[in-house]
């Protein structure tokens, strides 16, 4: 039986978790935020502002807390008999930062919460789902190129906004159980200007993905460029097209067909996209923070060693970033 309203709780709030959640929030769902810092202050004062190629919108009041905040009011809910525990998690940090949610989300969430971890790291559902034994953690992505450029604020650089989600094949025999629910995820993130997709083949849908953020991740920072380097024909264009033949290879000897030629499909995805644009692996490390090159780069040379397919492109870009980072 479907909820007439549930209730959906968002760990981050950048560009992935902020994107989603605005977007949610404006069409009128029930959405809390988990946020820190100025971003947080900022969103408390004068709300979420959304800018989009189309146009801008802003979101305020914003329900937002910290992780401390959140936990300590739940407690004080659940003394009173009176929580109500998250229908949806929505998982939005960056890989780094997966671990330190595992607490949170085990205080905050009940055995019918449905938690969607949306990242670029491939495999971090079944990861997530050997820590969080009592609630279901499902697989998902997001398309969408968007960023925080100030404490409260996001931009959209691009036209494309789907978010895919759904169980893996180790999950299959929940599909009846969780159906219901999972439309109605579907069905509220398509009223909110998102196009949701309810996956039944998740692993190769979020690899499909994996297929373009990690090559244009690896193209932009090896070559110090912004996506419009990838735009134009030449040497960077086809090593982006290179890397991403090579996770084609990877995903077949994985048991994970594409079933079409994802070449031209990424590229169309980047022609989408702003010039100016740089992925958010490119922004994190010439900031000096924290970033996501170990799953997205230097993890898939080992995936190729696992499943015995030549990455030539890959070893060579790992290896001269490791160099060059170290």
């Amino acid at each position: 039986m479907k909820k007439e309203r549930l209730r959906y709780l968002v760990i981050g709030a950048g560009g992935t978790g902020g994107a989603i959640g605005s977007h949610m929030a404006h069409a009128g769902h029930d959405v809390t935020f988990i946020a820190r810092g100025r971003h947080l202050a900022a969103m408390r004062e004068n709300g979420l502002r959304v800018s989009r190629p189309d146009g801008e919108f802003v979101v305020d009041p914003v329900s937002t807390f910290t992780t401390e905040e959140y936990l300590e009011r739940a407690e004080a809910a659940k003394l009173a008999g009176e929580y109500s525990a998250p229908d949806v998690i929505f998982v939005c940090v960056k890989g780094y930062s997966v671990d330190d949610t595992i607490p949170f989300i085990k205080a905050a969430a009940c055995p019918e919460t449905l938690v969607i971890p949306i990242l670029n790291i491939f495999g971090t559902g079944s990861h997530m789902q050997k820590s969080l034994t009592d609630v279901t953690v499902t697989d998902g992505c997001i398309y969408v190129a968007s960023e925080i450029t100030e404490p409260g604020h996001i931009l959209m650089k691009g036209t494309i906004m789907r978010v895919v989600f759904g169980l893996r094949k180790d999950q299959k025999h929940l599909d009846e159980k969780l159906r219901p629910l999972m439309e109605s995820i579907r069905d509220d993130l398509c009223s909110s200007r998102i196009e949701g997709i309810l996956s039944d083949n998740i692993e190769r849908d979020c690899l499909r993905k994996f297929s373009y953020v990690s090559p244009q991740g690896a193209c932009g920072l090896y070559y110090d460029v912004p996506v419009g380097a990838v735009q134009q024909p030449g040497e960077i264009r086809n090593c982006f097209a290179g890397l991403i033949r090579e996770i084609s290879d990877l995903a077949e000897a994985m048991g994970i067909g594409f079933e079409e030629d994802i070449v031209p499909v990424n590229l169309d995805i980047t022609a989408g996209l702003s010039p100016d644009m740089t992925t958010s692996l490119q922004r994190d490390i010439a900031a000096g923070k924290d970033s996501e090159i170990e799953g997205l780069i230097y993890e898939v040379v080992r995936m190729g060693e696992k499943y015995g397919v030549s990455l030539p492109l890959y070893k060579k870009i790992s290896a001269e970033l490791r160099k060059k980072l170290q």
